[in-house]
């Protein structure tokens, strides 16, 4: 759970170390109940989790959480600012950096949660080249920062359909025809707060 004094602020950041534990036992960890092997090149990932105390709307849509690249676009002071807060935060500059809307995440599902951290997970994604995955010199997975899978409006599938059997929209449709792959019991294995609301 977020730090309750986050609630106080009007917008704040925390770095989440105990996030990043969790994810790190839950979905990255082979035996973990949420395990997920399409985030495996993120076990050599230099990731940190932070919780902001409220989310943002952009273009539209309320934002409760975002995945990126940790860069700095300026100078002088500036990127001396940024660097500074990036090290006292985290004791280093991290290359990826994933922040949770706090006030979404206390009162959300477990479900829910459990999506938002991996839709962020599956944006910190292994680049593919011409010939599948792409490696770095020293053997770990080249990563990158990657876009949705399917970018389209309710209105256009409405009226026009999904598209081809191969299409992105196609495989959505078809992954949400199917029963989940995680289970509540293995969300609630997860968190030990959580087994009582399983029965």
């Amino acid at each position: 759970m977020p730090p309750q004094d986050l609630e106080q602020q009007d917008i704040a950041f925390r770095p989440a170390p105990e996030l990043l534990a969790w994810v790190q036992k839950n979905i990255l960890a082979e035996d973990g109940p949420l395990h997920n092997p399409e985030h495996k090149h993120l076990n050599h990932a230099d990731l940190e989790f932070m919780w902001a105390s409220q989310g943002f709307t952009k273009a539209g849509r309320q934002v409760a959480g975002t995945a990126e690249e940790v860069t700095f676009r300026a100078g002088g002071w500036q990127k001396g600012r940024q660097v500074s807060q990036m090290v006292e935060w985290f004791g280093r500059i991290p290359d990826y950096l994933i922040t949770l809307d706090a006030s979404y995440c206390r009162q959300c599902e477990d479900a829910e949660f459990c999506a938002l951290v991996e839709h962020e997970l599956y944006h910190i994604a292994q680049v593919e080249g011409a010939f599948g995955p792409e490696w770095k010199k020293d053997g770990t997975p080249k990563i990158a920062i990657r876009g949705h899978d399917v970018e389209e409006f309710v209105g256009v599938v409405r009226r026009y359909g999904v598209g081809g059997p191969e299409g992105s929209i196609s495989r959505l449709v078809a992954a949400a025809n199917k029963a989940p792959e995680v289970s509540r019991v293995a969300m609630a294995a997860a968190c030990g707060t959580c087994l009582r609301r399983v029965a």
